[in-house]
């Protein structure tokens, strides 16, 4: 059996991450694959909160058993029997950073790949967010119609086409050729 999970930050629409997972596979081999497709830091200890459809904590698994197992020991199968429909990862404990990863059902087996697997990207990673970038989905509706009220390169008031910019670089190429050429630099005989 195949699952599909989503991975999102809260009160954020301008991200997401779609994987697919084996109900087989760890917690671990899931981790991994989040952490090298987002970019998550290496060196951090790492946390699955796992929650029922009420949002309570029902476990916490880590790479230290916590209680209910370790990352490496628990399946994603076991987490699902066990009533658990979404995490919240921490992929920076120290600094409390986490996503949120929930289950949206099984999904078709493909052939040939390996698991787990991104079949959806939306957004940059999450450390982009933590810079400041806010997606335009995100952004107040005041903001958005007036940037969709501004010129865009579409409206014709900027040409990115180099060819048309051509005739104002020679230009501006001759009349320094003719400085150069047509005026004294300097009086060699100036003292």
């Amino acid at each position: 059996m195949v699952l599909r999970y989503r991975v999102s930050l809260p009160g954020i629409k301008g991200f997401a991450r779609i994987y697919e997972v084996k109900a087989n596979m760890s917690l671990y081999f899931f981790h991994k694959q989040m952490r090298a497709d987002m970019d998550f830091p290496q060196d951090q200890m790492v946390l699955f909160k796992g929650l029922d459809e009420a949002g309570n904590v029902v476990a916490r698994y880590g790479i230290f058993d916590l209680g209910a197992g370790t990352i490496d020991s628990v399946t994603v199968e076991q987490t699902l029997k066990a009533g658990i429909v979404s995490f919240i990862y921490f992929y920076d404990t120290t600094n409390v950073k986490s996503v949120t990863v929930t289950c949206e059902g099984e999904a078709e087996p493909r052939k040939d790949v390996v698991y787990p697997l991104l079949v959806e990207s939306k957004g940059p990673n999450p450390v982009e967010f933590e810079n400041g970038y806010v997606a335009y989905e995100d952004l107040p509706d005041d903001k958005k119609n007036s940037l969709s009220a501004g010129k865009s390169a579409d409206d014709g008031d900027f040409d990115l086409d180099d060819d048309a910019n051509s005739d104002e670089d020679d230009d501006f190429d001759a009349e320094a050729d003719d400085d150069e050429d047509g005026k004294e630099i300097f009086d060699e005989n100036e003292d």
